[in-house]
C-alpha cells in the first residue's frame, strides 16, 4: 500500500524532472532551428546578391567558371564533362564589362538549353516579363519588335541577337510571354499555354519573313510629329496622315517641315522605317 507521504515524494520528482525533460528536448532542437534561420539568412543573402531572376517557364539558370577567353568566345565550366562556349557580344552588345579568365558567372539558358543571357555572379539583372504580341513583322534583320502589351500600348524593344530567330518565328498576332534583359532588349519569348499554341498555329502566315516588305510612300513633309502622327504630300499631290510606330519616333522628331522623306507603311497603314531622301541623296 502506497502511503500518501509516498505520493507526495513521486509527484514531486515527477515535478521536478519535467523542467528536465523540456529544456533537454529544447536543448536538442535548438541547433536544428539555428541551422534552418542560418539557411535562409543564407539564402536571402544570395538572391540579393544574385540579382532579379525573373525567369520564363522551362529557363534554368547555370553557374559556372571562365576558363579560357579568345577574340570570339569564352570557354566556361559549369561542372559538366564537355565545357561551354559563349559568345562574347552577348554582354559586348549591351555595354556591359567583358569576362576575365577566373569569373564566377549565371548563365540562364532556355528549355531548348541554348543562352538566353549571362550575368557576373551578383550583378543585377532586373530581368522583366511583359504578355503581349508582336503588333507588325519584323523589319529585315531582325533587329527590332514591337510589341502590344496587354494594356493596348505598343513598346518598342531591340531583338537580342540570340533571340532573334526564336522571335521571328512568332506570328504577329500570337499571345506570348517576352522576357526583357536589364537594358529592356528582347532576350526570350515563349508561348503561354497550349491554347496559345494552336493560335500561333493558325496564324504562322503571318510570321515575320527574311525580307518583309513595306509599302514605301514618298513625299514632302507637311506637318511634323504631332500625336504620333504625320503629314506627308506626295510627288503626285496626295497628302496621307499616317500613325507612326514607337520604333521610329526618335528618327522622325528630328526631321523639319518641308524635307522630303520615305516612310515605309506596315499592313496596318502605320509607319515602321523612315529614310531622309534628302539627306541620302545629298551624299
Amino acid at each position: 500500500m502506497v502511503t500518501s507521504g509516498s505520493q507526495s515524494r513521486t509527484t514531486a520528482e515527477h515535478q521536478t524532472l519535467l523542467p528536465v525533460r523540456v529544456s533537454a528536448v529544447s536543448i536538442m532542437t535548438l541547433p536544428v532551428v539555428m541551422l534552418v534561420l542560418c539557411a535562409s539568412v543564407v539564402f536571402a543573402s544570395a538572391e540579393s546578391n544574385d540579382g532579379h531572376h525573373e525567369l520564363l517557364s522551362g529557363e534554368r539558370i547555370l553557374l559556372a567558371t571562365v576558363e579560357e577567353i579568345s577574340s570570339a568566345d569564352a570557354r566556361v565550366n559549369t561542372g559538366d564533362l564537355q565545357p561551354r562556349y559563349l559568345p562574347l557580344n552577348v554582354r559586348k552588345d549591351k555595354g556591359l564589362p567583358e569576362f576575365k579568365v577566373g569569373d564566377r558567372i549565371a548563365i540562364t539558358v532556355n528549355d531548348q538549353n541554348l543562352i538566353v543571357d549571362v550575368h557576373l555572379l551578383g550583378e543585377i539583372e532586373h530581368h522583366r516579363i511583359i504578355r503581349g504580341v508582336l503588333a507588325q513583322p519584323l523589319m529585315t534583320g531582325h533587329e527590332q519588335a514591337v510589341i502590344q502589351t496587354e494594356d493596348g500600348t505598343e513598346e518598342s524593344h531591340l531583338v537580342r541577337p540570340l533571340a532573334r530567330s526564336k522571335v521571328a518565328s512568332v506570328p504577329v498576332g500570337a499571345h506570348v510571354i517576352f522576357l526583357l534583359d536589364e537594358r529592356h532588349g528582347i532576350a526570350d519569348v515563349t508561348y503561354e499555354s497550349d491554347k496559345t499554341v494552336k493560335e500561333a498555329q493558325q496564324l504562322r502566315q503571318k510570321k515575320s519573313s527574311l525580307k518583309t516588305t513595306f509599302k514605301r510612300v514618298t513625299g514632302v513633309i507637311l506637318q511634323t510629329l504631332d500625336h504620333n502622327t504625320i503629314s506627308i504630300q506626295t510627288h503626285e499631290g496626295h497628302v496621307h496622315t499616317l500613325e507612326v510606330r514607337p520604333l521610329v519616333l526618335d528618327k522622325l522628331t528630328t526631321l523639319p517641315k518641308g524635307n522630303v522623306v520615305s516612310l515605309f507603311v506596315d499592313d496596318e497603314n502605320k509607319v515602321t522605317d523612315v529614310s531622309n531622301y534628302d539627306r541620302d541623296h545629298q551624299r
